[in-house]
């Protein structure tokens, strides 16, 4: 096995007990982003020589005694929307050619702090304002789309391009990308991840997190980051905890919740079933499935779309108006539609996002977590711009994507993406866990049960 294949536990094993250096795992990976970076196209920039002075660096500390933890000396890419000190924060956008970050956002310090090294910047959708990422490739079939916005940090993970890697999430757009290439994603809790010097798409739907190849390595990336920041409006102070699981978790009498409703309709059939014999082998392991009904579900796509346009709008509206024609068409024409939103409509999308909050919070008090699809389909061939369902449902791909996932960005609840199967065409499917704010140690438990049960996963064969 090369050192690029190994999980982020297993390389932090192997540092710390001094059977790999950080030195040979970052050459490792760089040498994996040249072979594979041509087929996928997850970086705006690769920061090798820059990687390798830190890995010299990890490497000396790892020497001294001075090891900083399981981060230490492990790869990571970050999507460019994350301000690092001195390197380019370009959203992927013409907007921002030059853009240099004067300081670290709050997560990269968090990382540096934590020893782990910054590979590269990864694509995303043009400011994170769409579920495609057009630039990057599927890493199990470059035919297919990446998923987004996230799509460069999850393609890079799932090739062994990065060890673990950061994206946001607005409606879905740490899981969906995560669930189309096979790999687990976190959206914490609204506040728990500060969201300082990360560029915005929609500041109240906005979340940092981590995509990683198990849900071990995301709770120790999670260890990481989580905390408060009063720089973020947002951050909300949470006593330090530990979100690593047991070992050997034990779920009896853990309450899974099963949507009678909502989450399974419209979805592929092998995405269905994929998602059921999971949920069964959670049953197995001891947790109590219990049926629940998804409350408002006729307005969630409606609010979601009610809070994001018009925030995104407000905040990219002086660069629309002078240099409109830098913009990809798709992100100009929803930045456009803002502007023709008028203030009762937003407030009335406010108003139902508080009233969706508390039947949400009714439901979670039944439950420990809900377990559903994470994403209706698996990933779509690049250019595909609509589904049709076998009832005669025409639907965007966009929405039949975000669908599922945005429940949890207009709630605030955190939702943790697991690989659960391939489609017959040997595309990723994923589940997906909500539960209760600032219950991610639950979520976490969870997915590590489950994942305890499947055979270890490979990375994607890139060719």
């Amino acid at each position: 096995m090369q050192p690029y294949e190994l999980s982020l536990a297993a390389a932090a094993r192997e540092i710390r007990e001094r059977r790999l250096s950080p030195v040979e795992l970052v050459d490792s990976v760089l040498d994996r982003i040249e072979q594979v970076e041509p087929h996928i196209a997850a970086y705006v920039s690769v920061l090798a020589d820059q990687a390798r002075r830190a890995a010299r660096d990890a490497e000396r500390e790892a020497v001294q005694g001075s090891y900083r933890g399981p981060l230490h000396g492990i790869p990571v890419g970050l999507k460019d929307l994350i301000d690092v000190v001195g390197v380019s924060t370009t959203a992927s956008s013409r907007t921002r050619a030059g853009h240099r970050a004067a300081s670290d956002s709050t997560v990269a310090a968090s990382l540096r702090a934590a020893g782990a090294i910054l590979i590269g910047k990864t694509h995303t959708h043009e400011f994170a304002y769409g579920l495609i990422t057009p630039q990057t490739n599927n890493a199990w079939d470059h035919r297919r789309i990446a998923g987004g916005s996230s799509g460069g940090s999850a393609v890079a993970v799932a090739s062994g391009a990065a060890t673990f890697a950061l994206g946001t999430d607005t409606g879905g757009s740490i899981r969906v990308p995560a669930t189309l290439n096979g790999v687990v994603g976190l959206k914490p809790t609204y506040g728990l991840v500060p969201r300082h010097g990360v560029t915005s798409l929609s500041w109240s739907l906005d979340h940092v997190g981590p995509i990683a190849r198990t849900v071990d390595d995301t709770a120790l990336v999670l260890t990481a980051l989580a905390g408060y920041d009063p720089r973020d409006p947002a951050s909300v102070a949470v006593p330090g905890v530990g979100y690593r699981p047991h070992p050997d978790p034990d779920l009896t009498g853990v309450r899974v919740g099963v949507p009678r409703n909502y989450y399974f309709a419209h979805v592929d059939a092998e995405v269905a079933a994929a998602v059921r014999r999971a949920i069964a082998q959670l049953e197995a392991l001891g947790a109590r499935l219990i049926d629940v009904d998804i409350p408002m579900t006729r307005y969630i796509q409606a609010v979601h779309w009610g809070l994001m346009v018009p925030e995104a709008t407000a905040y990219h509206q002086a660069t629309l108006r002078t240099v409109p024609e830098l913009y990809r068409a798709d992100v100009r024409i929803l930045l456009e539609a803002g502007e023709l939103m008028g203030a009762g409509d937003y407030l009335r999308a406010q108003r139902a996002r508080t009233l969706m909050r508390d039947e949400w919070a009714r439901v979670l008090e039944e439950v420990d977590v809900i377990a559903a699809p994470a994403v209706p389909m698996a990933a779509v061939p690049a250019g595909q711009e609509t589904v049709t369902w076998p009832d005669g449902t025409v639907e965007s791909v966009s929405d039949a994507y975000v669908r599922l996932s945005s429940p949890a960005n207009i709630t605030g609840v955190p939702a943790l993406s697991v690989p659960v199967g391939q489609d017959a065409a040997g595309m990723p499917i994923g589940m997906q866990l909500l539960g209760r704010p600032f219950a991610e140690r639950t979520l976490l438990l969870v997915g590590h049960a489950y994942e305890r049960t499947q055979p270890a996963r490979s990375l994607a064969p890139v060719t």
